[in-house]
């Protein structure tokens, strides 16, 4: 590449793969094989490499005490992509991961693996490996959520929990306030007084008419 100078006809890469020819072509044609291979380098080359293998010790670690860091397992790399939003259901899913993953008949991969898995991933889902890698890089680390997740208890576990909305025998355990009633409000002791159920003058009679057992 020459600087300020634009692409040559011929441009040869650091990597292995035969020079990439810009012709009339495939400038035309959006859709050329070409086209998607260089806008892929480029983005691969603008993340960072420290700072991804960084991110990919992190979740290489994350939910495994014995791991080294060096290999990925598929439930760490799908954890990773569901929080930096790679995996969406929709365009990319758990099992497009899966079948990737699996072409290379080994439980973990090593990072340099890991990379030829994302490239076929991306070239599967005609997504560009290079923005997958900015989005898995910039997620934060394992377990990360933005405060956006924080949202306060839906509406049916408030409701769920709302003593005033009890009924039957679970109203009885708590009072006005909502307050549990401990062991007072599961018990159901039997009133040996010889008053009805309900009635409300007990012990009144003598107060009111001056008499006394």
């Amino acid at each position: 590449m020459k600087r300020g100078g634009g692409l040559s006809q011929t441009t040869q890469w650091s990597d292995s793969r035969p020079a990439v020819r810009i012709d009339s072509q495939s400038r035309s044609d959006p859709d050329s094989s070409d086209k998607l291979y260089l806008r892929n380098f480029i983005l691969n080359k603008m993340v960072d490499s420290k700072s991804f293998s960084k991110q990919f010790q992190l979740f290489a670690k994350f939910g495994d005490r014995d791991s080294d860091g060096r290999t990925i397992k598929l439930s760490q790399s799908d954890k990773w992509m569901k929080q930096a939003k790679v995996i969406d259901g929709k365009k990319i899913t758990s099992t497009d991961t899966a079948i990737c993953f699996k072409k290379f008949k080994l439980p973990k991969l090593t990072e340099s693996e890991y990379t030829t898995f994302l490239e076929d991933l991306g070239r599967t889902k005609g997504t560009d490996v290079g923005e997958i890698k900015s989005m898995m890089v910039s997620c934060g680390n394992p377990g990360f959520t933005s405060a956006v997740n924080n949202s306060k208890t839906p509406g049916a576990v408030e409701r769920l929990t709302d003593p005033s909305k009890y009924t039957g025998s679970h109203k009885e355990r708590f009072d006005g306030s909502g307050k549990g009633k401990g062991l007072a409000g599961r018990r159901d002791d039997v009133d040996t007084s010889g008053y009805v159920a309900g009635y409300t003058n007990k012990d009144t009679y003598d107060k009111e008419h001056g008499t006394s057992a």
